[in-house]
């Protein structure tokens, strides 16, 4: 099945970022998981290898090698470390507001910048008050003359504490034309960061606070026009967010799987390795049918994106599948391991605690059954993969 989507490049590039992950990731997992915090050095170092260019193309400096050679670079970060994977998809989800939005100014000025792991961008768009409902956005952006002043508050973003650049939604307006998307950089007076709050998962990546008092930009900042802002929230959440999500749990899945049957072999009970126990084996065929199903999802889904093909659905799919059947895998795995998962010398609590954290972005698995409800019904009210197919057909060398 891998074979079918994937190009001798597409394994080239596993075995890759499969190195440096075990080589410079694995490593440093103790410190994160001591640290609960965000592990900016380790941050940049992937930076610049230059993977978070990989939807950037070639005339901007970036990979130009498209949706599954991105899903690889982060499924093979989080097969390792699930905090770094989640890293490289925040920044991508930055990158996907400036390839579809950004004029030409922005792309020259951000674009290479990012391919080269210079600049760490981040999107934001979710609120305290308001949770999943975009519309339902309180913080303001006011026109004064050359500028825009911000005023709010932003939470869970993504790479929070090691980001440079920051995608900010905004409202200029009453109503769904009324939100508009800026790029802030974090170093603009009147931008400040919340504290970072430790979390049960994702230790060693930021998804934390933005504050803005008369935070003002430049109106060559403001991504798009005016009432912009739902498509740049709603592109980016829909085209990277739901297969980025979906990469991270594959990966976080595959190492379920290794870590399980390495247990399975290691342990005996009746003189025999704990797999040849019949309910075990039974267990672990469940695990790996499952990560089968999924990979098939989201890599069907991503090589839909990368021939500019609709395939809304086919993410939402792929992030329901993923996420869900990660988290089943992870519980089958702790029953598998009994009070031998409880303790951290082995990895497996840390694999559930991070699987967890990807329900919620990008729509939880209920909202993903809606939509695909909808889609069922004939209901659906568009597609942003159509929408935006033409800027999504890149090179297909990576």
């Amino acid at each position: 099945m891998d074979g079918y989507f994937a190009s001798h490049l597409h394994h080239q590039l596993r075995r890759r970022v499969r190195d440096f992950a075990e080589r410079e990731v694995r490593p440093r997992i103790p410190a994160m998981e001591d640290s609960r915090s965000a592990h900016t050095e380790l941050s940049r170092l992937i930076a610049r290898q230059g993977w978070l260019g990989a939807t950037i193309g070639r005339d901007h400096g970036g990979m130009g090698a498209g949706h599954l050679a991105k899903t690889i670079i982060i499924e093979e970060l989080s097969r390792v470390s699930g905090a770094m994977g989640a890293m490289v998809q925040a920044s991508q989800l930055g990158v996907a507001k400036i390839l579809h939005f950004g004029d030409e100014r922005q792309k020259n000025t951000w674009l290479p910048a990012i391919a080269a792991g210079e600049c760490l961008p981040t999107i934001a768009v979710t609120e305290p008050e308001s949770g999943g409902h975009v519309l339902g956005m309180t913080a303001s952006a006011v026109r004064d003359g050359d500028d825009y002043v911000l005023n709010g508050r932003k939470i869970y973003v993504g790479n929070s504490h090691v980001g440079d650049l920051h995608g900010v939604v905004v409202r200029t307006a009453p109503g769904s034309r009324g939100l508009t998307a800026f790029l802030v950089e974090s170093g603009r007076p009147g931008f400040s960061l919340g504290l970072q709050r430790p979390s049960m998962g994702l230790h060693g990546f930021s998804f934390g606070e933005l504050f803005f008092r008369d935070c003002r930009v430049p109106a060559s900042s403001r991504l798009g026009a005016e009432g912009d802002g739902l498509a740049v929230a709603y592109s980016s959440s829909v085209l990277y967010g739901r297969a980025n999500l979906t990469a991270v749990s594959l990966g976080i899945h595959q190492a379920i799987l290794e870590e399980t049957t390495a247990f399975c072999a290691q342990r005996h009970r009746y003189g025999k390795p704990l797999h040849d126990l019949p309910s075990v084996k039974l267990k672990l065929g469940k695990v790996q049918s499952r990560l089968m199903t999924a990979r098939l999802a989201a890599y069907h889904a991503v090589h839909l994106l990368d021939q500019g093909l609709p395939c809304d659905a086919e993410l939402m799919n792929a992030k329901l599948i993923n996420v869900e059947s990660t988290i089943d895998s992870a519980r089958e795995a702790m029953e598998i391991h009994a009070a031998a998962g409880l303790f951290t010398d082995r990895p497996i609590e840390r694999y559930l605690r991070d699987a967890l954290h990807m329900f919620a972005p990008a729509g939880t698995s209920d909202v993903q059954l809606l939509r695909l409800a909808e889609v069922a019904l004939g209901a659906e009210k568009g597609q942003w993969s159509q929408r935006l197919s033409a800027s999504l057909k890149l090179q297909p060398a990576v």
